[in-house]
Formats: C-alpha cells, sequence, structure tokens
C-alpha cells in the first residue's frame, strides 16, 4: 500500500485548498501527488482526522402537484467556461446538519421551500465526489419543493437559472447538454422510474 510521508498545502483559500504529497507507492517509487480539499488545514484533512463529515449536500427535489418535475439548475462554471446543468447543492457550514444546510441552500439558490423525506441512511449519508483529486464528501437530501422561484437569494457570484423539468426535457438534457455526474444519475432515475423515489423505499 502506498504511503504519504510529507504534506504541503500550497494555498490558504477560503472554500478550496491545494495540497502537495510527498508518497511511497507500493513498490517504493518515491513521487508527489496533488490533491484538493476543503479542509482549510492539514489537520482537517480526511487523512487526518478520519472522520467523513459532509463538505457538501446535493438536493434531488420533485416539484409539482403530482410531483411530475425535478428541480435542477443550469449553472455557469469557470472549469467549463460554459452551463452545466445540476442539482441544487451547497457547503455545509461548520457544525451545521446537513439536511438543514440542504433547506437553506434550495431557498437560496432557487427561492424554492424543500421539504426533506426521511430516509435509510444509506441513501443519504456523505459519500466521495472526485477522489482522484479530492477528499471532498458529500450528503443527498430528497424531498419535495414548493413555493415561487426567484433569485431573491442567490448570491451575487452565482449564474444560475432554475430549471423545473419533467421527463421529456430531462431526456433532451440528458442527450443534448452538459450535466453534472450525480444529477445525470438522478435524472436517470426520474427519467425511467414511474415513482422516482421507489428507490428509497426499504
Amino acid at each position: 500500500m502506498g504511503e504519504i510521508k510529507k504534506i504541503t498545502q500550497e494555498t490558504h483559500n477560503k472554500f478550496l485548498n491545494f495540497y502537495d504529497l510527498e508518497t511511497v507507492n507500493k513498490v517504493g517509487k518515491e513521487g508527489h501527488y496533488y490533491m484538493a480539499s476543503r479542509a482549510k488545514c492539514e489537520n482537517e484533512l480526511k487523512m487526518k482526522t478520519g472522520e467523513n463529515n459532509p463538505d457538501g449536500v446535493v438536493i434531488y427535489s420533485l416539484y409539482g402537484e403530482n410531483h411530475d418535475r425535478v428541480v435542477l439548475i443550469r449553472q455557469f462554471r469557470y472549469p467549463l467556461g460554459g452551463y452545466v446543468y445540476e442539482l441544487p447543492a451547497g457547503l455545509v457550514d461548520p457544525g451545521e446538519n446537513y439536511h438543514v444546510a440542504a433547506v437553506r441552500e434550495l431557498k437560496e439558490e432557487t427561492g424554492l421551500e424543500l421539504q426533506p423525506l426521511e430516509v435509510d441512511e444509506i441513501y443519504q449519508k456523505p459519500y466521495f465526489t472526485t477522489v482522484g483529486m479530492t477528499d471532498e464528501s458529500c450528503g443527498t437530501v430528497y424531498g419535495y419543493a414548493s413555493g415561487e422561484i426567484s433569485k431573491k437569494y442567490m448570491e451575487a457570484s452565482e449564474e444560475i437559472e432554475v430549471v423545473l423539468a419533467d421527463r421529456k426535457e430531462v431526456e433532451r438534457i440528458l442527450r443534448e447538454e452538459n450535466v453534472a455526474l450525480i444529477c445525470a444519475y438522478m435524472m436517470m432515475h426520474f427519467l425511467h422510474d414511474e415513482e422516482p423515489f421507489a428507490f428509497l423505499k426499504k
């Protein structure tokens, strides 16, 4: 198994930092591995704490009287130089329960109110996102959204269009648009399952 000999924090930013890991691989070859993390210092890295507290939360919510539309956002992302379809999501504040964060983030990004569902832990606990380059993990909150779309609570730095997509629009998006991976998987559930949240039931 590989070994980390030294960790050097290269940046000291508020939301994301870069770390240089001096490593030795399984055959004894030394090298460097570079990673990003939400951790503000070395001691907060998950490899140091051994804990998996969620950095963020992803919200899969249905809208409408018949729960026949899924709440998506179309957001400008600098790494892509363009727009991508995502589920509403956001960072969890220190000490904040990620279910509470989900309600807050949906309101901030869309203006909608979220009624979260209680589901088995295996469906909602924090899982890792892109493990090849980060230790970030996100919990998932499911629920029903209601109210009117509004940009009133959106941060100035966010370029977000709220999309309430029915199955026909979901299929078009999957075929034609840039889509975040977690969003794509949930949209596939929405597209093909007669009851989109059926997989959450024991």
